[in-house]
């Protein structure tokens, strides 16, 4: 009798309502896999987009505020009408003609902050400065108009931007520089230019009237980094005298190009400074602005400039009207962006272990649930295919049950991260691998099914036959695990994470699961062995049973050691970075704060503040003459110091320590100048000269070349290299550029160079002095305003706040958390699904007699040996993994610092996982327990 089409529609649809009731609770932690699977996919991608904006935005405005990252510069022409003439308002209002040349998108980024402009040296005539009478003063021209804000007149006024008819341009100076050149307010100045060759005959004289003298101010924007000859004159010795030259800077108004030009002064430096507005999605706006900046200067000479001279082979370029010489742009926010990219690759690597990790627990998850639901169902499967059901349509069932549960959740998934993931941001939803994770979990029921529904094998073989085949595939299917396990490490560690490399930890620990599945059975038996010469059973029956069953938990066992792993590995990361920003921010400032300036400078008299220690390091730049072989080193950078202050201000510095041991000299040595300084060389320096010591020829202020001896008494290791206290004088110097440090008393031979610097080492010895203010105001005080300070507290602060790194912790953090909460419901399920063949122990034994404290101790002792093969699986695989991919791991780039910060693994947190999965373990033989208990006489007989 053949069922109507209809009819048998109908009884499909019936099944599948009375199937999916029945299913609800599993089909529940599909959904919720699912769902979260898509909800991250949707929001995750858009708030790390989110933090990388913050950490380029915090990177560009620091970088801005200390100097313009983009710069446009030319030289006007002001030969080129009769009389000459510089119309210099008009230049310095071109940022719109230059900024129209940028595409339209890159435009939008780039503002121009004003113009400035800046002459040659040139001599000063009039007044003499006071001194020696071979003295000469060298006079530096600038209108800057952003220095106003970082400054104050306290004789006289700034200099006019409109000066009045027959006044001489005026011009202001610091106070240093007054009292250097012996000038007040009012005071005439007479400077001679150079001359303008082909033009002129005679350098041609203009006359500055001082109208004020000002006092810097100290600011944190890093505004004086690079303009300290603005606040400090400097002296350098005359090169075809043995005099020496006053070199001083001062700012004239916007007009006084102009009345320059009427004296037939050639035209000065003219500089726009362009800043970026990274504001909103800062990676995009930064994209947006790297292709036009690599050929801004090809296009400002195509729109602006026409042929080249015919004698000089210079462009000819018209910027409003003014003829000016080629335009230069000067672009260091491309480097910046190139140095982001490589920390953002970084973070988006380590971010991918934690993310894959999340998938493949996930993924476990999801197997488990199908398992269960599949295991559920056995009966109902045996009876359907008894009854003639085919594969096709046991499977298309299960699909029928599942699918519309999978694809709601992935749809409300989806919606959840979308409304959730914030907006404005360089990420955005990824909707392809949320449709794969989606793919993946529905392929997963039917698969499962097929599995478990499909026709058995015909029996033609014998039993020992087929075991020995599936102890063979077993064997193949560990060593292709092995074998691509070690090949991913291999790749890994030679060219780092990508999207695929990224599940190296996966297979990681699976490898680490077949070990413990191979190993753990074995130390199983030998305790099995043992407990057969006890007199009670349920040790023996709980390991035999526990032997047995390792296969099976197999599962269960790669769930835990996973999601353990990557917690640990986590935590290893996290406290690597938290421990590596201490030591780089210690690394920046060498002690609770530092001060750096230009030159080689003395605290000034009386500048102490009680309750801070100080010690001054001085960094020259010097070329080194070896005694043994006449060999010239160049160029060498020569640090003194003072062994006592360093071991006040750092007392348990291994640095300190060697410098007062090795540099010290005895009370009451006389040094002169011909007394060899005792110094401790860098390893590459001691490298080229094995033997003897080095020389060096320096010129004095006012006084004859002379010879300066340094005698090495050591080598300095990596670690006093590395050591903090010399962190701020690091900075300064180029990479690869050899080292020696010598005693203070070599500062009084070595003259003041414009390439030296000075640094000053604060620490503070009680909570009020600590204050970053308080510090400030003691460096301020010690080696004045232009002085740039970082302070410790501060440093650590910006580098903990930074976007990069609060994003790797906040992915681990969520990863770790949704990796144990999925991990969690595997092991539920999985626990469920073996705890049938359990509780049929149980019963056998409780037939037999068994109390209730017995099974409750059997099912501890089932579950046991589980518990521990997780722990040590899942601490080996989080301590394991970063030593295997230490070479692709540079967490340096968050920490900063000399080197590579060392791997710490955050002990506390893996005792705490530890006794977490061991509590887990005991409250499910607890629950086991109690469910044994309320069973009646006949349910056990049943499962008996």
């Amino acid at each position: 009798m053949t069922r109507p089409l209809g009819a048998s529609a109908a009884v499909t649809r019936l099944l599948i309502r009375r199937e999916t009731r029945g299913d609800l609770p599993l089909l529940a932690c599909l959904a919720v896999v699912v769902l979260m699977l898509t909800a991250l996919c949707a929001w995750g991608p858009a708030y790390a987009g989110g933090q990388e904006d913050r950490a380029l935005r915090q990177r560009v405005d620091a970088a801005q505020s200390k100097a313009p990252l983009i710069s446009v510069g030319t030289t006007p022409e002001v030969f080129d009408t009769v009389p000459p003439a510089l119309h210099t308002a008009d230049l310095l209002d071109a940022g719109r003609a230059l900024t129209g040349q940028l595409s339209t998108a890159a435009a939008r980024h780039v503002g121009i902050t004003g113009g400035s402009y800046e002459y040659g040296q040139a001599s000063l005539i009039s007044p003499r400065p006071p001194g020696p009478a071979n003295t000469s003063a060298q006079l530096t021209v600038s209108h800057l108009p952003v220095a106003r804000a970082h400054l104050r007149y306290v004789d006289g006024h700034a200099p006019a931007d409109h000066t009045p008819l027959g006044t001489p341009p005026q011009i202001g100076l610091s106070q240093a520089t007054a009292r250097a050149l012996g000038v007040r307010a009012g005071t005439r100045l007479t400077a001679e230019f150079a001359k303008t060759l082909g033009v002129q005959n005679a350098p041609p004289r203009a006359v500055l009237l001082v109208s004020g003298v000002y006092r810097t101010t100290a600011g944190t924007d890093g505004f004086w980094s690079g303009r300290e000859s603005l606040d400090q004159p400097s002296r350098y010795a005359a090169e075809h005298s043995a005099g020496t030259v006053l070199a001083v800077h001062g700012l004239v108004g916007l007009d006084a190009a102009d009345l320059l030009a009427g004296a037939g002064v050639a035209g000065p430096r003219v500089t726009w400074q362009l800043r970026a507005d990274l504001s909103g999605p800062a990676l995009d706006r930064a994209r947006a602005l790297t292709g036009p900046l690599s050929h801004y200067s090809a296009d400002l000479s195509a729109a602006l400039c026409q042929g080249a001279d015919p004698v000089t082979g210079d462009l000819g370029c018209r910027v409003e009207g003014q003829a000016t010489g080629p335009l230069l742009v000067t672009d260091s926010l491309t480097p910046l962006l190139t140095a982001f990219a490589s920390q953002d690759r970084q973070a988006r690597d380590l971010a991918t272990f934690a993310v894959d990790a999340l998938a493949a627990v996930a993924l476990a998850t999801v197997t488990v649930a199908v398992r269960l639901l599949l295991r559920r169902r056995q009966p109902h499967l045996r009876l359907q295919r008894a009854r003639g059901a085919s594969t096709a349509r046991l499977v298309l069932l299960r699909c029928a049950v599942a699918w519309p549960v999978v694809l709601i959740a992935a749809l409300l998934g989806w919606a959840a991260g979308t409304a959730l993931a914030p907006t404005g941001t360089t990420g955005s939803p990824h909707p392809a691998p949320a449709a794969l994770a989606t793919a993946v979990v529905a392929l997963t029921v039917p698969l499962l099914t097929w599995l478990a529904v499909r026709e058995p094998r015909r029996p033609g073989r014998l039993r020992r036959s087929r075991r020995n085949l599936a102890a063979g595939r077993r064997v193949v299917l560990e060593l292709t695990v092995l074998i691509t396990t070690a090949a991913g490490v291999v790749a890994l560690r030679s060219q780092g994470p990508d999207g695929i490399l990224g599940a190296v930890p996966v297979l990681v620990a699976l490898t680490v699961v077949l070990l413990l599945l191979r190993i753990y059975p074995l130390v199983l038996r030998r305790v099995l062995r043992g407990t057969r010469r006890g007199r009670g059973a349920v040790a023996f029956v709980g390991a035999a049973r526990a032997a047995h069953d390792a296969p099976a938990t197999g599962l269960a066992l790669f769930v835990l050691v996973l999601t353990l792993g990557t917690a640990v590995f986590g935590g290893l990361v996290h406290r690597t970075i938290d421990d590596g920003l201490a030591t780089g921010a210690a690394w920046s400032t060498g002690a609770d704060a530092s001060a750096t300036v230009a030159g080689t400078v003395t605290s000034a008299p009386g500048a102490g503040t009680p309750g801070v220690r100080t010690a001054l390091q001085h960094l020259y730049t010097l070329d080194l003459t070896g005694q043994a072989d006449g060999a010239v080193i160049s160029p060498v950078a020569v640090v003194t110091v003072d062994p006592g202050q360093l071991a006040t201000v750092a007392p348990k510095s291994p640095l300190a320590g060697t410098l007062l041991s090795r540099l010290a000299t005895p009370a009451g040595t006389r040094t002169g100048v011909h007394t060899p300084l005792p110094s401790l060389l860098s390893p590459d320096l001691r490298s080229r000269e094995r033997a003897g010591g080095f020389t060096a020829t320096v010129v004095p202020a006012g006084q004859r070349p002379q010879d300066v001896t340094f005698k090495p008494v050591g080598t300095l290791t990596t670690a006093e290299l590395h050591d903090p206290l010399l962190g701020p004088v690091t900075a300064q110097i180029a990479a690869g550029t050899p080292i020696l440090i010598t005693t203070a008393d070599a500062g009084h031979p070595i003259p003041r160079q414009a390439s030296g610097s000075t640094v000053l080492l604060l620490k503070s010895s009680d909570t009020a002095t600590a204050e970053p203010a308080a510090l400030r105001s003691a460096a301020v005080r010690a080696l004045g305003p232009s002085a740039q300070v970082q302070v410790r507290s501060e440093t650590l602060r910006a580098l903990r706040t930074d976007g990069l790194t609060q994003g790797v912790g906040t992915v681990y953090t969520v990863s770790s958390l949704l990796a144990a909460l999925s991990g969690l419901l595997a092991l539920v399920l999985e626990l469920t699904l073996t705890s049938q063949e359990r509780s049929r122990t149980t019963s056998f034994l409780r037939t037999l007699g068994l109390g209730g404290r017995e099974a409750g101790a059997l099912h501890f002792l089932q579950l046991l040996p589980l518990a521990t093969a997780a722990a040590v699986g899942g601490t080996l695989l989080g301590l394991l993994e970063p030593r295997l991919m230490a070479a692709t791991l540079d967490l340096q780039q968050f920490t900063g610092g000399p080197g590579q910060p060392a791997l710490r693994t955050d002990y506390s947190l893996t005792v705490a996982l530890v006794a977490g999965v061991t509590a887990l373990i005991l409250a499910a033989a607890v629950t086991e327990t109690a469910l044994t208990r309320r069973r009646g006489l006949g349910a056990v007989l049943r499962l008996g």
